[in-house]
């Protein structure tokens, strides 16, 4: 849990509100902290409609709470690709025994 918070904070902390990203703060953010999870998420959505999406009270800024929606999203879409991949494994090593 600390992790996510120093990684939200190493961002927000760059410009504005300390403890808010700003567009451009959440698009570093994703950049450098999501890139490899997001390849699994289907329907990539653009950074405006992630910010749109994400920025609930519309202040433009991306709160520590607000943030954690997309790190949940992200999270549950890898968690699914996993078990493809498994799903996918397993039943190609059942198609090796049937030979």
């Amino acid at each position: 849990m600390n992790v996510i918070i120093d990684v939200f904070h190493q961002y927000s902390r760059r410009e504005g509100d300390k403890d808010t990203l700003t567009k451009k703060e959440l698009k570093l953010l994703i950049e450098k902290q999501l890139a490899n999870y997001l390849k699994h998420v289907k329907n990539k959505p653009s950074l405006d409609q992630i910010m749109k999406d994400l920025d609930v009270n519309k202040d433009a800024q991306v709160s520590f709470g607000e943030t954690m929606l997309l790190v949940t999203r992200v999270t549950c879409a890898t968690h699914e690709h996993l078990h493809e991949v498994e799903d996918h494994q397993h039943h190609q090593h059942q198609h090796q025994h049937h030979h």
